[in-house]
């Protein structure tokens, strides 16, 4: 449900009407829009890691999942309302919607160990991803028709109201999630001093944590690095090729539903690789592909190159998020999931961050879209340096150690 969001509003479509149309012009378009979605990072970031463990002691994940959706659904709507001159408040509407988004995906990654084994985690997430890549290419061929004639131009309606098939698809296929999945973690009441305390008592124990736990340590380091460049390219893919390259929104949507079919193939067989071969060297073999996909991007001079590019890009990205994930579910103690997954998401919201940052300064300096590009295969190159000190096999039987050990001091609590 939730990767309509990605696709057609922060990738594909209204990214690029915001910055066409919305802006005043297409350079301060890209540098607000990558404000916003610098803006709304933070704030993710700075509440994530709290929520987390408040939703990992109190046993509510479920509620907060439900929460943020419900508040990434209403707001997209509103991005409906939003024509020429209503940069700062289609921004601001953004935010608020990127927002719910970003943080009910911390507590649906959360869910993964509830609804896998240590033995099929890694194929569980790839097929989390696979699936979800299918939900964005349908969405997005739904949002090529709308564009193409389905629905009249005037006013830009035809555009526009891909945010209410968004907000739409987005509500109806998360109704499986909230009514058909069960929390296995058992609810407590409130405890003295209330959940904020313990959020805040349980991320200071959690960070202390992070010297035992290096190998998880190391993995969102790196990740914060090499998603930087994944971030910069969702964020931006749209915009680059609207603005080097001519393309126009019904070609770039015809892109993205290229970029996803490949990403959905990815993510699906990667999965079964990576319970094969495990999820470091699957992500390396992401980030490998991933750079000579960036290079080959960055210096396409024809739509048929950057085409090319973007495929590779989806078969690299998916596989990538999903062993990124599944490795830091193997890493960490299975009472420390909630809590680690927002140390996750802090790390993802960072480069959420960084990434953007970093394309729409250069844009700014140079005015130039490719130099801005670039960027992202300095980020993939430096995160799979760091992934490469991850020593996978310690990681995991530090983390069943740790559980056991858990274990045994609840049992004995409960004797």
């Amino acid at each position: 449900g939730s990767s309509a969001f990605n696709t057609l509003v922060v990738t594909f479509v209204f990214n690029i009407y915001f910055t066409n149309v919305i802006a005043p012009s297409d350079v301060e378009g890209t540098i607000l829009w990558g404000r916003a979605v610098n803006l709304s990072a933070v704030v993710v970031a700075l509440l994530m890691p709290v929520l987390g463990a408040i939703a990992d002691y109190s046993g509510r994940k479920k509620v907060f999942l439900v929460l943020f959706s419900l508040q990434s659904i209403v707001f997209t709507c509103l991005l409906f309302f939003m024509g020429p001159g209503d940069a700062w408040a289609a921004a601001a509407l953004f935010v608020v919607a990127n927002i719910g988004f970003e943080s009910a995906n911390v507590f649906y990654n959360a869910f993964l160990p509830e609804v896998s084994s240590a033995r099929t985690i890694g194929r569980i997430s790839g097929i989390g991803y696979f699936l979800g890549y299918i939900g964005g290419l349908i969405c997005l061929a739904l949002g090529l028709g709308m564009v193409r004639g389905w629905l009249p131009e005037a006013d830009d309606l035809n555009v526009r109201a891909t945010n209410l098939l968004v907000a739409g698809w987005f509500f109806v296929f998360s109704l499986p999630m909230f009514f058909g999945v069960r929390e296995r973690a058992e609810r407590r009441g409130a405890p003295e001093g209330g959940y904020v305390r313990v959020g805040f008592q349980r991320l200071r124990e959690t960070t202390r944590h992070l010297r035992e736990l290096r190998e998880a340590t190391k993995l969102i380091v790196a990740r914060m690095i090499y998603n930087d460049g994944l971030t910069t390219v969702i964020v931006f893919a749209g915009v680059y090729a609207a603005a080097v390259l001519g393309m126009e929104i019904e070609q770039v949507l015809a892109m993205g539903i290229a970029l996803n079919v490949a990403a959905g193939i990815g993510a699906f067989a990667f999965g079964f690789i990576d319970d094969r071969i495990g999820g470091k060297r699957t992500i390396v073999i992401t980030l490998l592909g991933l750079i000579v996909a960036g290079v080959v991007g960055v210096n396409a001079s024809s739509v048929a190159g950057f085409w090319l590019a973007a495929t590779l890009i989806g078969v690299m990205m998916g596989p990538n998020q999903s062993a990124s994930r599944s490795l830091l579910a193997k890493l960490v103690p299975e009472h420390k999931h909630a809590e680690a997954f927002g140390l996750y998401a802090f790390s993802g919201k960072m480069s959420s961050l960084l990434g953007p940052l970093a394309y729409t300064t250069a844009l700014a300096w140079t005015g130039n879209h490719r130099v801005a590009m670039g960027s992202i295969v300095g980020f993939f190159a430096v995160g799979l340096l760091l992934l490469l000190g991850v020593r996978e096999r310690e990681g995991i039987e530090l983390a069943a150690r740790l559980n056991d050990a858990f274990e045994v001091e609840r049992a004995g609590a409960a004797g």
